[in-house]
């Protein structure tokens, strides 16, 4: 059965598939959000793991690697953020717009040579008779390993920011940090995991679209998804599940743009393909209006430094 063109199936498997990037790029930026951290370096470090994770999967012919190598590629990047504000107490917001220009620049350097070189294919997981259920099949056992990662690294991150001592701990640091030294816990310590983890998330997101997504290597490939990242962490009000929500929200905008493109639609193309960027700026005016509550759930201590002679 399809609508207006579109098979509701492949709209849904699809919208799955180009949220993953967004969703774990997202997750993990939520992490470092509630240690306290604001790091807006996302972009520059999904750019280096789709760089880093392409090179490592084409010379090493396994994608697993590639994304290895892509999460390992962020994390490198991150430390530099993690020593300038960690350290030396360097301006979070300054830092991590520097972080995305030399990201970005530094991809550019690192891909010359790359162009039009196609990377190992990753496989879809068999499921065998459960790929025939109509409907179902098509949406829930036609994915890769890393759609699947994707929501469970998403229900483990809720579960340990909920139950574990863990996760009490990080928060308590993104809430006071002050309060969290005062009860001994290492502050520094904890947010540059924090900030490891987010980088390793968020290299992944970029090694999906250079080996998955879209499964080659082009300058500036990650075209502004680190920013809708950043942004559905404030859609999802810091919250996990809501940035499941917000990710598959704007992948299956994007998406459906697509899919109105290749079934002739009369709308322009040029609307169609900023419609994505714009809905999400309008959802998030709308949650930042007035006395919106998603600001009501930010880190109490997000994106100051912390001291312990203060």
């Amino acid at each position: 059965m399809e609508l207006f063109g579109i098979n509701p199936a492949i709209l849904v498997a699809s919208l799955m598939v180009a949220a993953v990037p967004i969703l774990l790029a997202a997750i993990g930026e939520l992490v470092v959000e509630k240690a306290g951290v604001l790091n807006l370096g996302v972009e520059g470090m999904m750019i280096m793991g789709a760089i880093s994770g392409f090179i490592t999967a084409v010379h090493t012919g396994s994608p697993a690697l590639g994304f290895l190598g892509g999460a390992l590629g962020a994390m490198a990047l991150s430390l530099v953020f993690a020593l300038l504000t960690q350290v030396f107490l360097a301006n979070q917001v300054a830092t991590g717009l520097a972080l995305t220009l030399f990201g970005l620049g530094f991809s550019s350097l690192m891909g010359q040579g790359y162009n039009g070189i196609k990377p190992p294919r990753t496989p879809s997981l068999p499921f065998g008779p459960l790929e025939q259920i109509p409907f179902f099949g098509r949406v829930l056992f036609s994915h890769d390993w890393v759609v699947y990662a994707s929501v469970a690294i998403v229900a483990a991150v809720w579960a340990v920011l909920r139950y574990s001592r863990a996760g009490l701990i990080l928060r308590a640091v993104g809430e006071s940090h002050d309060a969290a030294h005062a009860l001994g816990y290492k502050v520094v310590r904890i947010r540059v995991l924090a900030i490891l983890f987010g980088a390793a998330m968020a290299g992944m997101g970029g090694a999906y679209i250079s080996l998955v997504r879209v499964p080659q290597w082009t300058d500036g490939i990650t075209a502004g998804a680190g920013w809708i990242a950043l942004a559905i962490v404030v859609f999802a009000s810091w919250k996990p599940w809501r940035v499941l929500v917000g990710a598959w929200l704007f992948g299956g905008i994007t998406v459906l743009q697509l899919n109105l493109q290749a079934a002739g639609s009369r709308i322009p193309v040029e609307y169609l393909s900023m419609s994505p960027y714009l809905i999400t700026i309008l959802v998030l005016v709308i949650m930042s209006s007035g006395r919106g509550r998603a600001g009501l759930n930010a880190p109490a201590s997000l994106g100051q430094n912390f001291h312990a002679s203060r």
